[in-house]
């Protein structure tokens, strides 16, 4: 197979070992960073072209997008898409999972365990909206943020309203959600391949803080499931239309809570952690499920 992994970083960690995993087994690939591609849109024969060439010839691709390039990466994708290239997770589910709110409000709609919590453009009503997610502690999250950035936990109810009206103040949108103190500063990294959680890792704060991620300090170790956190992890990432996906859960009082669904989860920390060769479950999925055309949304918006 021809395989295309859109990134915009060929020395990542991530890019590197899903390189190394289809190259070990026997396939072509390349890295192709999506600001540097550009398209032609046309009914007839829409093109892709790179640093001066037109890109033919692909069997599927790995999109690695980041949050920042989220609108241009998910253009190249659905591009991809268009001109009938499989597409291991689809521009649509990709663009879906990236709005927080959204993601949040599918998943709900679904039945899926989530912290309470509250969105509002309007600073009028802060005292009631604090109110009706439960009251401090409180976290309160920028809607673009990223690896724990733009996330703040408040101890008391006029703490959450002076954070929240100084993010509006600054015109961010923001969401409210009740503290899960009893996860104890540590979250669940599901990593989910097709319909099956393939690794799975807890991540802990470091001292004196309650965000996990591991660019914040935090570290992982293997983490052992339970059928009812395989199950949430799986549906979530179903619901959000991705055959990658990293779920990220909190252990609560009233059972697993889902965080957030990432559709270009790391392979660094899962892997180390766990032991286990992700990259190369990601390649075998690739192999089994890419023919041309089969992207569901091809064409679509």
């Amino acid at each position: 197979m021809n395989i295309a992994i859109i990134s915009r970083n060929s020395k990542l960690y991530s890019t590197r070992r899903m390189v190394e995993e289809a190259v070990a087994g026997g396939h072509e690939v390349r890295v192709i960073d999506p600001l540097r591609c550009y398209m032609t849109i046309a009914s007839q024969r829409p093109t892709i072209h790179y640093k001066g060439e037109e890109l033919t010839g692909f069997d599927a691709i790995i999109p690695r997008i980041g949050a920042s390039i989220t609108f241009y990466g998910t253009a190249v994708v659905r591009q991809f898409e268009m001109m009938g290239v499989y597409s291991i997770n689809e521009s649509v589910a990709i663009s879906r999972s990236r709005d927080k709110l959204r993601s949040l409000q599918l998943l709900a709609r679904k039945g899926i365990g989530l912290p309470v919590t509250g969105f509002a453009h309007s600073t009028n009503f802060t005292k009631d909206l604090i109110t009706l997610v439960g009251g401090a502690p409180l976290v309160i999250k920028l809607l673009e943020g990223t690896q724990g950035i733009g996330v703040v936990l408040t101890e008391t109810d006029k703490a959450a309203e002076s954070v929240i009206e100084a993010f509006r103040g600054l015109k961010e949108n923001i969401l409210v959600q009740e503290f899960i103190k009893e996860a104890g500063g540590a979250d669940i990294r599901c990593f989910v391949i097709g319909d099956k959680v393939v690794a799975s890792m807890k991540r802990q704060a470091g001292e004196g803080e309650f965000r996990s991620n591991l660019h914040r300090g935090g570290n992982a170790t293997l983490a052992r499931l339970t059928p009812q956190e395989r199950l949430t992890a799986v549906r979530a990432a179903k619901i959000m239309g991705l055959n990658v996906a990293g779920v990220d859960l909190l252990r609560s009082n009233h059972g697993p809570v889902v965080m957030e669904v990432n559709s270009s989860p790391g392979l660094e920390g899962i892997e180390k952690s766990t032991e286990k060769n992700v990259a190369g479950m990601i390649i075998d999925f690739i192999e089994r499920q890419a023919k041309p055309g089969k992207t569901k949304t091809r064409g679509k918006g």
